[in-house]
């Protein structure tokens, strides 16, 4: 299996407000690098509610570089690599929001939500947020810090794919009956998954 994880950590209520990146490279199966960028956003209005959940203050982020340098950074791994987030739809709309104000091109992107994932295939955790998969993975971890969300995210496709005994990404979505996200030049389709 091979994919790209990312999440995004917002200044504020504003979906295109993102002022931190995280991505985790998955290869063969296995999670292979993590990296994490501040990010400038545009507006620098931060909230306290952001704030208290992140911690990322605008004194943080006054020398980091805006959205489309952090994220050119990584380019060629995003055109190339089939993507996961935990609960996409908020991660695309953030990315989304961001590329909008920016006036910047949509990439083509193909995206599958592990927050869907794991509703299907661990039907029985008390809850699917992000720190109880990385609870029944027994692994450790900060909550809303971007570059260990995306960690998780990767993690918790793995197991899904240990658990159902899928080969890829692609295979994990035809078993759960989900359809792939997509980002592209006229817009995007959501990751959805049809009921039985």
């Amino acid at each position: 299996m091979r994919a790209l994880a990312i999440d995004f950590e917002t200044a504020s209520e504003e979906r295109g407000s993102a002022c931190s990146v995280g991505l985790a490279w998955v290869m063969d199966g296995v999670v292979t690098r993590v990296e994490e960028r501040l990010i400038r956003p545009r507006s620098m209005r931060f909230s306290a509610m952001s704030i208290a959940i992140h911690g990322i203050r605008p004194e943080h982020v006054e020398d980091a570089p805006e959205f489309p340098e952090v994220m050119d950074e990584f380019a060629e791994d995003i055109a190339t690599l089939p993507m996961i987030a935990h609960n996409a739809a908020f991660d695309f709309s953030v990315w989304r929001g961001a590329l909008d104000q920016y006036r910047m091109a949509y990439p083509d992107v193909t995206y599958f939500c592990t927050l869907k994932m794991v509703q299907k295939v661990w039907p029985h955790l008390p809850s699917h947020r992000l720190n109880v998969v990385a609870d029944h993975l027994r692994l450790a971890f900060r909550h809303h810090t971007a570059g260990e969300d995306a960690a998780v995210a990767a993690q918790a496709a793995i197991g899904v794919a240990g658990t159902l005994g899928a080969i890829d990404l692609h295979d994990i979505a035809d078993r759960i009956r989900m359809t792939p996200g997509r980002l592209h030049a006229r817009g995007y389709e959501p990751c959805s998954c049809r009921k039985r």
